[in-house]
């Protein structure tokens, strides 16, 4: 049984997990380099948040991601918050050993279900990737947790639509391997939500004892309503980014990652349990702007919660009485 097609009030008090991905997937496409003190406290106050996991960081090539060139300081030097997972995203098998030294609590490999963005990318084909993050998952075996990020799971920008049998092949080969979660991830925002009920359901079962998660970029606007649809479809993990922060350089126009205030508020409002002290994680978002130099996408940080009450205007008692007064 699958809990698609029940209506959204049904989920109050359900317990779902948010997972920031701003550290790496928003900084790494800033053009400044954010200071690692700065790093440092920012992910030590988001560990105080109630967020399920942090991805910190990405133990790629410095000359590839120059915003990430201090990773292992950056890992050493954080607070371990019980409860809170730590993540680093890896490109490789030396990437892997690198963030395995730090301790890392999960790795993240990444890899597309098409093959277009895939070499575009990551330069390799998809059998290559299949091959490299087979070998990850073997080689962290009893070190670390393994996550497997499939991009383009919902479309490509080069070609177009992706077909589920694709994304559900690649999931179900890494399943078999050892991965212990995977994300589907909607890399340039192509996803509407009736297309993500439809490949999400079911897939509790079929990747049953996996993390599953869900990855929305809101290139097109469409990031919450997509996290809803997921809902809807049984999901209960979902990546987001601190402000906004993020995008694909193969999405002209990107605005960047769905929002992991917003989508914390959201959820909020609808009843849900989050685990997430939303105003601690307002405050995060606050400190953005600062670090990176310009304004972020995030909205509830600018106009505050929904249930802020603001003070009439001043001359509402006057205009009160003149109103009754015309009876």
């Amino acid at each position: 049984m699958t809990t698609a097609g029940l209506p959204f009030h049904a989920f109050r008090g359900r317990r779902l997990y948010i997972n920031d991905v701003a550290m790496r997937d928003g900084l790494q496409i800033e053009p400044v380099f954010v200071p690692t003190e700065d790093k440092v406290a920012l992910v030590n106050a988001l560990s105080r948040t109630g967020l399920a996991k942090i991805e910190v960081t990405s133990f790629t090539s410095p000359k590839a991601i120059p915003a990430l060139r201090d990773a292992e300081a950056v890992i050493k030097q954080i607070d371990r918050v019980p409860g809170v997972t730590y993540v680093a995203l890896v490109p490789n098998l030396r990437g892997a050993e690198r963030a395995l030294e730090c301790r890392v609590d999960e790795l993240n490999l990444v890899m597309s279900a098409s093959e277009t963005h895939n070499l575009s990318n990551l330069r390799m084909t998809r059998a290559q990737s299949r091959r490299a993050l087979t070998e990850i998952i073997h080689a962290a075996r009893g070190a670390a947790a393994v996550n497997i990020s499939i991009s383009t799971a919902f479309g490509c920008p080069m070609e177009g639509d992706v077909a589920p049998a694709e994304v559900l092949e690649l999931g179900d080969w890494f399943a078999s391997q050892g991965a212990t979660g995977i994300t589907l991830c909607d890399t340039t925002g192509m996803a509407n939500p009736l297309q993500v009920e439809a490949l999400c359901d079911g897939l509790a079962q079929r990747w049953k004892g996996l993390e599953l998660t869900l990855h929305f970029h809101n290139t097109r606007g469409m990031g919450l309503a997509n996290a809803l649809a997921g809902l809807n479809a049984g999901i209960d993990r979902y990546d987001a980014s601190l402000g906004g922060l993020g995008g694909c350089p193969y999405a002209p126009g990107a605005t960047g990652n769905v929002c992991t205030e917003d989508l914390v508020h959201m959820l909020q409002t609808m009843g849900c349990d989050t685990g997430v002290d939303l105003d601690a994680l307002l405050a995060c978002a606050a400190q953005l702007p600062a670090l990176i130099g310009h304004d972020v996408s995030g909205q509830v940080v600018k106009a505050g919660k929904s249930n802020r009450i603001y003070p009439p205007p001043a001359d509402f008692a006057e205009t009160r009485e003149r109103a009754l007064a015309r009876g």
